[in-house]
């Protein structure tokens, strides 16, 4: 029996300039984002993914303390409770990015998923946080994940998560395969330039190494006063064979929607069986710093 299940990715420019005060701009960007939910449940639309610190510019652009202002406990915080009631209403799986505090000082790239019910499954901390090239400082605000790479059993599909900067790293995206996710979420903030090539490319690799589905998030427009690039949208959805099967524009606020037939997960690692074939006796110097260092043990 066919298991058919609508998705969806909200793309959106960020409201308010940085100049307005932290919660005028975080109320704006949940204001808008509610919007755009209910236009996705409009659709129909049966599991969702935010972008990347969905609330906010990427103020990652500069450093300042400022910024830590935006952080909130999760579950505990005021958007995860908000949107639980929002989830239950629509029946509808959100992934919902934002900027966690463990403790004070302690503060993680997070992405809590909430099930159909409203009822909270859990999070996922981002492991890999670049400090690279100007505009995006990121080990200033955030200390990497601690919680391993879990893939969470929702109402309509195992989902997983991994975040902008993780997609270069083909390990955590395996080990998301070998915990059993049929959907990897990706919720990004990346501009056009060096990496926009890899857009296209990394993410549809690890569909196809893996045999699932990838939804890939990635904001849209020009962040001021900061000059990092364009962020150019493009968000789509990709099968376990690799192939983009939809797209959204590089400009526009929009919601992103695919039918995902999660039966095709099985037919396409029936032919390609690469976790039968893996040999992971073999992969001992993945887990050191250098190949090197594990060849001489």
């Amino acid at each position: 029996m066919s298991r058919v299940v609508r998705c969806g990715l909200i793309q959106a420019r960020n409201e308010l300039g940085t100049n307005h005060g932290l919660p005028r701009i975080k109320r704006a960007m949940i204001d808008k984002h509610l919007k755009l939910i209910d236009q996705a449940a409009h659709k129909k639309v049966k599991i969702l993914c935010l972008q990347e610190l969905f609330y906010g510019p990427y103020f990652c652009a500069e450093q300042d303390i400022r910024w830590y202002e935006l952080t909130e406990h999760v579950p505990e915080g005021p958007t995860i409770k908000l949107m639980q009631k929002i989830a239950a209403k629509h029946r509808m799986v959100i992934v919902v990015p934002v900027y966690e505090e463990e403790m004070p000082g302690l503060y993680f790239n997070t992405a809590a998923v909430i099930d159909a019910d409203g009822k909270y499954l859990g999070k996922y901390r981002k492991h890999h946080i670049p400090h690279v090239h100007p505009g995006f400082w990121e080990k200033f605000y955030f200390t990497p994940g601690d919680l391993g790479y879990p893939v969470f059993q929702t109402k309509y599909a195992r989902v997983g998560v991994y975040i902008c900067y993780d997609r270069h790293f083909p390990e955590g995206a395996r080990i998301l395969g070998l915990n059993g996710a049929e959907i990897v979420f990706n919720p990004s903030a990346t501009v056009a330039g060096l990496s926009e090539y890899l857009w296209e490319l990394e993410q549809p690799a690890h569909a196809v190494a893996n045999g699932y589905f990838v939804g890939a998030i990635n904001r849209v427009g020009r962040e001021k006063p900061w000059n990092i690039g364009e962020f150019y949208g493009k968000s789509y959805f990709c099968n376990p064979r690799g192939k983009i099967i939809a797209q959204g524009s590089r400009h526009r606020d929009e919601v992103v929607v695919a039918d995902l037939d999660l039966e095709m997960i099985e037919e396409v690692r029936r032919i390609w069986q690469f976790f039968r074939d893996r040999r992971p006796e073999t992969y001992k110097p993945l887990t050191a710093q250098t190949g090197r260092a594990a060849a001489a043990d």
